[in-house]
């Protein structure tokens, strides 16, 4: 197996940034790659804040103090600087365009071994690997939110994803406490196809105004045992998020059973993102 010791992870958003938390913690070395050195203070501010939080709380993973951890987390407004990766993890906004204008860039910097994960939670792996100059080394690693706090990541094999890449895969992410449940490319994967639909019909039915956000959120939490109703979970993802990827299954299916709720499109037109800006289906 090669060593993977130096990751790359490129987007600093919240799941970018909650993974080279992990990732640090647990004694790689991380690359952390965004287009504005504001995005990446903010990242850092934020890990420091849930480090010193895991702190209070008694919680010190891998047996390293706050400092020490950022000390392995080396920010870059440069994707060049992903020469030196031995693996790669691509958290870029949901949006095709823009990864696109990633995988031709990183595919002509990284080494030939270098594997890509697409952290995507409805975009084709197939499509993105025929991007690229090897498609066989890209395969899709959908984590969740929180990452440090979720064990079980969605790895999703692309048509040209070889055995060798899975059998990486699961190897870097037991490098860091979590496991893998394997599923094959499809719009939405498993978890996504099921979630989207959800959270989508659970929009639809506020804005039929059968019952409010706290009502149709109450009855999946009280009466199905769920940690978290549909609505809050489409807060902690972000509504913007949401309906990228609905609008996705959308078009991959055409199927009018993905046709987003309007009241979805005109939240996300307002600004009201969920908890990255303070206010979605619940204020925060």
């Amino acid at each position: 197996m090669p060593d993977l010791n130096v990751i790359g992870v490129v987007g600093a958003g919240v799941m970018g940034r909650g993974l080279a938390q992990d990732l640090a913690q647990h004694g790689h070395k991380v690359l952390l790659i965004d287009i504005g050195k504001d995005i990446l203070d903010d990242a850092v501010r934020s890990i420091r804040q849930n480090l010193r939080a895991q702190l209070l709380m008694g919680k010190k993973p891998g047996g390293k103090g706050v400092d020490e951890t950022l000390s392995s987390i080396v920010t870059s407004t440069d994707l060049a600087v992903l020469e030196e990766a031995d693996f790669v993890v691509e958290n870029a906004t949901e949006n095709f365009g823009i990864k696109k204008d990633i995988y031709r860039q990183i595919d002509q910097i990284c080494r030939p071994q270098t594997i890509f994960a697409a952290n995507t939670s409805a975009i084709s792996i197939t499509r993105i690997g025929s991007l690229t100059e090897r498609p066989d080394r890209i395969l899709g690693m959908h984590f969740m939110n929180p990452v440090p706090m979720k064990k079980t990541v969605e790895v999703i094999r692309g048509y040209h994803t070889s055995n060798e890449t899975i059998d990486t895969a699961k190897q870097f992410l037991s490098q860091f406490g979590k496991e893998s449940v394997i599923v094959s490319d499809s719009p939405g994967f498993v978890s996504n196809r099921v979630l989207m639909l959800t959270v989508n019909e659970a929009a639809f039915l506020v804005h039929d105004r059968v019952a409010p956000p706290a009502d149709i959120d109450k009855i999946f939490v009280e009466c199905f045992g769920h940690t978290m109703g549909p609505l809050a979970t489409a807060d902690l993802i972000g509504l913007d998020t949401i309906l990228y990827s609905i609008e996705v299954l959308y078009e991959s299916f055409n199927d009018s059973k993905y046709r987003p709720c309007p009241l979805l499109k005109q939240m996300v037109d307002a600004g009201l993102h969920g908890r990255k800006n303070g206010k979605g289906f619940f204020e925060y």
